[in-house]
């Protein structure tokens, strides 16, 4: 397995949208791999690959404690959601910047696994957020869009001043 560079904002790159996965191939489970790996070694709790500069629709997630519970996802879609919360979120490609997001409080998304079998999986509270914003990350979609523009520009002079150092 290796290590994959995660991609920061406001790289251009993040805003792409991923495509979808019409035949899940060796290379795409050796990906997921990779994927989990680096999620882990971040540390993270998501991370979709977009945020790799792959542009195909897999995200990986593991919230337990002992990180040894990962989902992973191809082809994710939200077919339904309900109720609204505010949670703090964070994202390994807008380093050490956090802030308040509303979103749906539980969903339900339709995916295949990395054997290609359709699942349906009802989430809510943190796996809830973490799946609406790791596929958001598939639609070109970041967490500090839902935020005021004075916020999102601060974070992109803060990361873009970071990056030159």
């Amino acid at each position: 397995m290796a290590l994959l560079d995660i991609l920061c904002f406001p790289d251009e790159r993040l805003r792409t949208r991923a495509k979808r996965i019409e035949q899940i191939t060796p290379a795409h489970l050796q990906l997921i791999d990779n994927m989990l790996e680096t999620m882990y070694a971040a540390p993270g709790i998501g991370l979709a690959a977009t945020q790799i500069n792959v542009h195909e629709q897999i995200i990986v997630i593991d919230i337990s404690e002992d990180k040894n519970e990962p989902y992973c996802l191809i082809n994710p879609q939200v077919i339904s959601h309900s109720g609204k919360e505010k949670m703090e979120e964070g994202c390994l490609s807008v380093p050490e910047t956090y802030a308040e997001v509303e979103r749906a409080d539980s969903v339900v998304v339709s995916y295949l696994d990395r054997k290609g079998n359709e699942v349906k999986l009802e989430a809510d509270g943190l796996l809830a957020v973490c799946l609406q914003h790791e596929i958001d990350h598939l639609q070109g979609k970041l967490f500090v869009d839902y935020l005021s523009r004075l916020k999102r520009d601060r974070i992109r002079k803060k990361l873009v001043k970071q990056q030159r150092m």
